[in-house]
């Protein structure tokens, strides 16, 4: 009961906080900018002005699709960030640029959590099944047996690791997209508040996640501490 609860609180939380980013997103995209710059204008300057010209800035379908792809060094804009010419696109965009920076300095983090990649895309697709086959075996043999479950935990482990070595990526991301807008007079004043906003919900998106993972963790070390305090009750 109390893991569907963690579960689906997680859940909630993730939702209103989506839901919230894509009202200040759209809410912002209705200010156009004093520079009159697009999304890919704001992109290609700021990594021009970082001597990057070995990164090229795409337009993709469907919101909230931006990314950086470090493999083929691409600015992956959707089509409304592309576009558009607000507070929230500009943020955005520079936002992406602020990784392919990171990319360009080698950013010590950044470097992990891409060797975290496949290690990631591995552990993830037998974390659930060795959890819940583990949970099984633990309870039908009354605690003695609990190498799956350790198993599992183990692989969930990097899910939580790769979730919290991102939480500092995204945010010096941002602080670099922030940082340059406001040199560079790309936003003024008001546009910054909005642009420093609307990142700052996006980021949210990551802090939830990792909250949950670890609140998922927590959940599933308790069994072993219950154990151990019956096994002393004994």
């Amino acid at each position: 009961m109390t893991y569907y609860l963690i579960i689906g609180t997680t859940f909630l939380v993730s939702v209103i906080v989506n839901a919230i980013l894509k009202k200040k997103f759209k809410e912002y995209s209705k200010i156009h900018l004093h520079s009159c710059m697009s999304g890919k204008e704001v992109a290609k300057k700021m990594l021009t002005d970082n001597g990057i010209t070995d990164v090229h800035v795409l337009s993709v379908e469907e919101d909230l699709t931006d990314h950086y792809n470090p493999l083929n060094k691409t600015i992956n804009l959707s089509e409304k960030v592309y576009n558009g010419r607000s507070a929230a696109c500009a943020a955005v965009a520079a936002h992406e640029c602020g990784h392919a920076i990171q990319h360009k300095l080698g950013y010590n983090l950044l470097k992990i959590r891409n060797h975290l990649v496949s290690i990631l895309n591995f552990s993830s697709k037998f974390t659930n099944l060795a959890i819940m086959s583990g949970l099984t075996i633990f309870y039908s043999s009354g605690g003695k047996d609990s190498f799956i479950l350790k198993l599992g935990i183990g692989l969930f482990l990097f899910v939580i690791l790769f979730s919290f070595i991102t939480l500092p990526i995204e945010f010096d991301a941002s602080n670099r997209a922030l940082t340059w807008m406001r040199n560079k007079n790309i936003v003024n004043y008001q546009e910054y508040n909005k642009a420093k906003e609307s990142l700052n919900w996006a980021a949210m998106t990551y802090v939830v996640s990792a909250l949950g993972s670890l609140a998922q963790l927590i959940y599933f070390l308790s069994f072993f501490t219950n154990t151990s305090r019956k096994d002393e009750q004994i």
